[in-house]
């Protein structure tokens, strides 16, 4: 008998290490001498503050953590880096430091770290965590090195993406985070996020991961590079919305560095709420189609199980997405479109997921307007409104049009291309979001 309880009870403790049951030990502080008065002194502790006490009396055994419950804080969407793109010539012997926004704070974070378009393994020296400065720099005590099942360095395969381990930091929601990867080798394909409205720094040759000071990061980009995802746990969020889309999604024409998308002014929405709230992870890549790929983007169809479904914890889904579709040489039909969109339904409902439909944005001026274009973007929004196929309905069409010219954005909401918003306009989409409609049900 007691040997069936003893195996029994090994079963259980097993189950719950692989589900992440078991808090792993905190990375130690960095090494670098020169560099300690810049790391955090919580990074060289060894133990979590959270396991559960121990219950029963003499010789009973001390209960395991429990486990916690992560949100995405923050998201990009992998892009492969091709042709003139800036950093597509790839890196060598150099630290990247990408800056990016928190959608909801925690007292612990996992980091994604991404090689899903690298012709060869992504060999990863360190990479660390800290409060972000002005610029590239990293404000001095709060820089975390960040370990993979407890080593600094960590090789990942082609195709793939390694989660970090858990890192003890109290970090505030509506922040900004500075991730440093640092490259031994040769980085030569690296897999990036176009679009990031925001600096990512390089950093002269050698590992500057643990270097609080701006001067070692000479060169500034607009791309994220190898970050993919933070994941945070200890969080007034009890679930994640994800924001599937396109460069309206994207950001793009939103101020860079200002967070001025519109996931960044819902995630604003929701923090300001009291009590439990949501996270927001923007899964936007500009130039991205619904339904056919492109060497930026191999299409929302395609990525739905990665870049939204494989979020932790997703209580809602908003797609704003089809309006490149229209373009040419795609010239897809309304009746496409929606079979696009019922497959994205029809996956989303079959792991129990409530997915918001948005109707697309008017774009007349835009350089790709034709009569013939705007009457497939009509058609399809008529659907999306009256249908009933979504769960819920974000009427952006309704909110961004001019009263005075209805196939074109408002004047104050557009920026000089007629299809993108300016940051008044993706304010807008975010007030028009119903907080109860992403909260319930």
């Amino acid at each position: 008998m007691m040997r069936a309880l003893a195996g029994v009870l090994l079963t259980v403790i097993a189950a719950l290490c692989l589900a992440g049951g078991v808090t792993a030990a905190l990375p130690a502080a960095h090494p670098d001498a020169a560099q300690a008065d810049s790391l955090s002194p919580s990074a060289r502790q060894v133990q979590s503050p959270r396991q559960a006490a121990p219950e029963g009396g003499p010789g009973s055994s001390p209960s395991l953590t429990v486990k916690r419950q992560w949100v995405t804080a923050w998201a990009a969407s992998p892009q492969a880096a091709h042709g003139t793109m800036a950093g597509a010539s790839g890196f060598q012997g150099q630290t990247v430091r990408d800056v990016v926004f928190l959608s909801a704070g925690g007292d612990e974070l996992r980091l994604v770290v991404t090689n899903a378009y690298g012709a060869t393994a992504l060999q990863v020296g360190e990479v660390t965590v800290g409060m972000a400065g002005a610029g590239a720099a990293v404000v001095p005590g709060s820089i975390h090195r960040v370990s993979f099942h407890g080593s600094a360095a960590v090789a990942i395969p082609p195709g793939a993406q390694a989660v970090s381990d858990p890192v003890l930091m109290q970090v505030p929601a509506l922040h900004a985070l500075a991730v440093s990867v640092y490259l031994p080798g040769l980085a030569a394909k690296p897999t990036f996020h176009l679009l990031a409205q925001q600096h990512t720094w390089i950093s002269a040759a050698g590992n500057h991961s643990g270097t609080a000071a701006a001067a070692a990061f000479p060169t500034a980009s607009t791309s994220w590079f190898f970050l993919s995802g933070v994941m945070v746990s200890g969080s007034r969020a009890s679930g994640t919305v994800v924001a599937l889309g396109d460069s309206i999604t994207d950001g793009f024409h939103s101020t860079v560095g200002a967070n001025a998308r519109y996931p960044d002014d819902l995630a604003r929405r929701l923090n300001s709420l009291p009590g439990r709230t949501l996270s927001v992870a923007n899964e936007g890549i500009s130039g991205c189609h619904l339904l056919a790929g492109s060497p930026d983007c191999p299409g929302g169809l395609a990525r739905f199980d990665t870049d939204v479904l494989g979020q932790p914890n997703i209580r809602d889904i908003i797609v704003e997405i089809g309006i490149n579709d229209l373009r040419s040489p795609a010239d897809a039909s309304a009746q496409q479109l929606i079979a696009g969109y019922e497959q994205l339904i029809e996956r989303a409902h079959a792991r129990g997921l409530k997915i918001v439909g948005a109707t697309l944005l008017p774009f007349q001026g835009a350089d790709f307007y034709t009569a013939a274009r705007e009457a497939t973007r009509e058609a399809v929004n008529a659907w999306i409104r009256t249908a009933g196929a979504f769960d819920a309905v974000i009427d952006f069409d309704a909110v961004m049009r001019d009263p005075a010219s209805p196939l074109s954005l408002r004047p104050a909401y557009s920026s000089p291309d007629h299809l993108h918003p300016n940051d008044a306009g993706y304010r807008a989409m975010a007030a028009a979001i119903s907080l109860p409609m992403l909260l319930n049900g």
